[in-house]
């Protein structure tokens, strides 16, 4: 078994790397397949609602899979992507039509000859957060709450500039709102954000992002503002963390004084215990007393300690197969187990990803 997965990875990255033509035109792609078992045992087969990716119980599935063509010039550049699997159902919900399969789909111009200086506009990753949707490119196999809930993709327009020494990176957005394609009906006021990302070596990443907009229709529109902090410390060859805290607000409702907040410190470790195996940590927290992002009814509110260990191995460069232990413990009794309500929730979770 292990021989012919090497053997199909193989084969599916070696014709990927002829992909890349001349003209600047490159075709890629990603698929990550998983099986999630919920000791909760839900009997829907879903996980909690804030779980939006690896959101399927007790079964096996595609959490994402796309194919991709970019294409990059001096001058000119553009990403489109189509996708499919449980990552695209839980958060494209409600996109309307063909939307729903739409992964990427962005043109940009370069604004000037001498200067690093880009405008961008469609559909595109999310500049909150250093965790994406594509698994194999984060330290854990799962998501942390705040990455879920958080825009995963945006839509919109985009400014960026790097620095020549490419240390500094600055980006200006103006979006259609908090993760959509199409804007919400009724509302018409601008949202947009802004990204500062700093490398002052290659060992380190220091980002700050923020969102500031208006949920709901113009006339009953709730005012969010959203902060991100994150550093990225590769200490040695093999020992990194990551570190970050996620601050946000929102307008009260009915026209009441004041502001409900959101706040999510997470701590991630990775150790890499050979060329081909890795070990990562997790410690994290969400506060949501107000439900502004997950809404309980529970005295308490969303306040919700996460733990998570897994363990990666590398057969080839593309490709990783990883394990996962998660558990969650809240403050009040909201995860369903049985037909009763409990603290705690357990998963353990397993996965293949390929890019080519």
């Amino acid at each position: 078994m292990k021989k012919l997965i090497l053997l199909i990875t193989t084969i599916i990255i070696s014709v990927g790397a002829f992909a890349q033509t001349e003209s600047g035109l490159k075709f890629s792609g990603y698929l990550e397949a998983y099986y999630g078992y919920d000791f909760n045992n839900p009997a829907d087969h879903n996980r909690p609602s804030f779980v939006y990716s690896h959101n399927k119980a007790n079964e096996v599935n595609l959490n994402l899979a796309f194919i991709k063509a970019a294409y990059a010039g001096d001058l000119v550049r553009a990403n489109f992507a189509l996708m499919s699997g449980t990552y695209a159902n839980a958060n494209l919900a409600t996109e309307p039509g063909v939307l729903k399969s739409v992964f990427e789909a962005n043109a940009g111009l370069k604004l000037s000859k001498s200067e690093d200086l880009w405008i961008d506009a469609g559909i595109f990753s999310s500049h909150i957060g250093f965790e994406s949707a594509i698994s194999k490119d984060c330290w854990t196999l799962t998501r942390n709450i705040a990455s879920e809930n958080t825009p995963y993709y945006e839509s919109g327009a985009k400014v960026t500039y790097a620095t020549h020494d490419k240390k500094l990176t600055a980006t200006l957005l103006y979006l259609n709102g908090w993760q959509r394609i199409s804007r919400q009906v009724g509302n018409n006021k601008p949202a947009g954000g802004v990204q500062l990302a700093w490398k002052p070596t290659a060992k380190i990443t220091v980002n700050y992002s923020n969102y500031l907009g208006t949920e709901g229709a113009d006339s009953v529109g709730l005012a969010r503002f959203y902060h991100n902090f994150y550093g990225i410390f590769q200490l040695t060859d093999r020992f990194g963390v990551t570190a970050g805290v996620d601050y946000g607000t929102q307008q009260k409702p009915n026209g009441k004084p004041g502001k409900h907040e959101v706040l999510s410190p997470v701590l991630i470790a990775q150790y890499k215990l050979a060329e081909k195996w890795a070990v990562a940590g997790r410690f994290e927290y969400y506060e949501d007393k107000n439900g502004i992002f997950i809404p309980t009814e529970t005295p308490n509110g969303f306040k919700t300690k996460g733990y998570s260990l897994n363990i990666d191995y590398w057969p080839i460069a593309n490709a990783v197969i990883r394990v996962e232990g998660k558990v969650f413990d809240s403050k009040d009794k909201i995860f369903e187990r049985e037909n009763s309500v409990v603290n705690a929730n357990t998963t353990l979770t397993a996965s293949i990803a390929v890019a080519f």
